[in-house]
């Protein structure tokens, strides 16, 4: 018998035959002192208002919808999975420059088709940016959205703001570590006082 059967099989022995809950008295503590993910996205979203409000950068979405992108990515999403979540697929383009923005950086932003130092020199000699996509055989696209990330990255405006979306998504990281452990603790007494009420029965 695996161990989780064999634990759901006491407690529902135990629940039978004394009417205890003590498994589930713990877990209501739990729930009220530890902030949910919902309060975690309004945190988010408190700060990305504040962004929007200084015009560090606009976007289509609201702050509620980039605080779903930023928990979203830190859940380890993909930006079409992430545009799902916020109800149209189509919006993963509008993600992927939002989450950019925000300096939420995948290695993919990185994998450039061309040698960054021979774009900057391209774009320092004064060659317009057709010019310059020409040279290193990409698209005037391609190469917009590569000098976005390059841009973001160096641009330091944000960080501040970035800091504090860093500190609440830690502090949740912190927050599901402590539920794990108190859960696990709380289950673990209840079913050792599952088995000593067997054997004082058997």
């Amino acid at each position: 018998m695996t161990e989780d059967k064999r634990k759901t099989q006491l407690l529902e022995l135990f629940s039978t035959m004394s009417g205890k809950t003590k498994i589930v008295e713990p877990m209501k503590n739990i729930h009220g002192t530890l902030r949910d993910s919902d309060a975690i996205e309004r945190e988010v979203a408190l700060v990305i208002r504040e962004i929007i409000e200084q015009g560090i950068f606009k976007t289509s979405l609201k702050p509620i919808q980039l605080a779903k992108l930023v928990t979203s990515f830190y859940a380890g999403k993909n930006d079409t999975e992430i545009a799902r979540e916020l109800g149209d697929e189509k919006l993963s383009k509008t993600v992927a420059r939002a989450r950019v923005r925000l300096k939420l950086f995948r290695e993919l932003d990185f994998r450039m088709p061309f040698d960054k130092a021979k774009m900057e020199d391209l774009v320092a000699s004064g060659k317009t940016m057709k010019e310059v996509s020409d040279e290193l055989g990409v698209s005037p696209s391609t190469l917009r959205e590569y000098r976005h990330v390059i841009g973001e990255q160096e641009d330091p405006t944000i960080d501040p703001y970035i800091c504090r979306i860093r500190d609440v998504m830690e502090d949740r990281d912190l927050s599901e570590q402590m539920t794990r452990s108190a859960t696990a603790d709380n289950l673990g007494e209840s079913i050792d006082i599952t088995e000593a009420e067997l054997i004082d029965v058997t």
